[in-house]
C-alpha cells in the first residue's frame, strides 16, 4: 500500500520539483558551473596528446575531447544533491516534519533532485552536442547497441549517485555533519570515476582498485559506451556492454539494501534523542 501511495504521489512532486528548479534557476545555474573540471581535464590532456596518441587505448586529442565533454554531460545529467539537504534537516529537525507526511523522505528527495534534470539537460544539451559535433564528432560510436546501452546506463549512474548521497546523508544521524565524509568520497570518486582523468591513463594499482569500485559505473561506463569502448572490438565489446550493465545495476541494488539499513537503524537513533 505504501509503494502505489508513493507511485501516485511521484508525478505530483516532479511537478513541484520543476517549479522549485525554474524558481531556483540562478542558483542551478550558478552550481553548474562549478562543475567544470572535465573542461580543464580536456584542455590539460589535448596539449599533452598533441605529439600523438598516448595511454594503452592511444587517446588523440579527439578522444580527449569527446571523453571529457561527454564526462560533463553524464555528471551535469546524473549528479544529486541531496546530501546537504538531508545534513541540514536532520541537524535542524526538519527532518521530524518529511516524516509526517504520507511520502517516504527518500522518494520525496528523489524526485526534487530527479526534477532539476530537465533544466540543467535544457541548459547543457544544446553546448554539448554543439562542441561533440564540432571536435569530436568522428570518435561518437554509431553502433546502435552502444548507444542504447548508453541510454540504459544513465539512470543506474544517477542511481549510484542518489545513494551514494544518501548513504552519506544518514550518518548524519549518527554525527553532527556528515559533510566530512562527503569529501573522502568526492575525493575517490574524482580519481576512480574517470571525471579527472581516462581509467587507463591511472597508473596499475589504482586503475585495479577504480574497475572494482562502483565510482566507474558513475560516468566513466556510460561515457566510453558512447566512444565505442575503446579498446573493444565487435562481438567482444557487446559482450562487456551486457556484463558491465548487470554489474552496475548490482551495485545500485546493493546500495539501496545499504541505505534502507542505515536509513532504519537511523531513524531510531533520531527518535531517541528527540529530534
Amino acid at each position: 500500500m505504501e509503494i502505489r501511495r508513493n507511485l501516485r504521489a511521484y508525478p505530483t512532486l516532479l511537478r513541484i520539483g520543476i517549479a522549485e528548479a525554474v524558481a531556483y534557476r540562478a542558483e542551478l545555474i550558478v552550481w553548474m558551473l562549478t562543475t567544470t573540471l572535465p573542461l580543464v581535464s580536456m584542455v590539460l590532456w589535448r596539449a599533452v596528446a598533441a605529439e600523438g596518441p598516448i595511454g594503452p587505448e592511444r587517446f588523440s586529442a579527439g578522444d580527449f575531447t569527446a571523453y571529457f565533454l561527454l564526462a560533463l554531460l553524464v555528471r551535469l545529467l546524473t549528479s544529486s544533491w541531496v546530501l546537504w539537504e538531508m545534513n541540514r534537516e536532520i541537524r535542524t529537525g526538519i527532518m521530524s516534519q518529511r516524516l509526517l507526511r504520507p511520502v517516504h523522505p527518500l522518494v520525496a528527495y528523489s524526485a526534487e533532485n530527479l526534477a532539476a534534470t530537465p533544466l540543467r539537460a535544457l541548459l547543457v544539451l544544446p553546448v554539448s552536442l554543439l562542441l561533440l559535433y564540432l571536435y569530436g564528432r568522428s570518435e561518437i560510436t554509431k553502433d546502435p547497441l552502444l548507444v542504447g546501452a548508453f541510454v540504459l546506463s544513465l539512470p543506474g549512474a544517477w542511481a549510484l549517485t542518489f545513494l551514494s548521497m544518501v548513504l552519506c546523508g544518514c550518518l548524519a544521524f549518527y554525527i553532527e555533519s556528515s559533510l566530512g565524509i562527503f569529501h573522502l568520497w568526492y575525493t575517490t570518486y574524482v580519481l576512480c570515476s574517470g571525471y579527472l582523468v581516462p581509467l587507463s591513463l591511472l597508473p596499475g594499482p589504482v586503475r585495479a582498485l577504480a574497475e572494482v569500485l562502483p565510482f566507474r559505473y558513475m560516468l566513466d561506463f556510460p561515457v566510453r559506451l558512447l566512444l565505442g569502448l575503446p579498446g573493444l572490438q565487435g562481438s567482444a565489446a557487446h559482450a562487456a556492454v551486457l556484463s558491465h550493465l548487470v554489474v552496475e545495476y548490482a551495485y545500485v541494488a546493493g546500495l539501496l539494501i545499504a541505505v534502507a539499513l542505515l536509513w532504519r537503524a537511523g531513524l531510531r537513533r533520531y527518535a531517541a534523542f528527540g529530534a
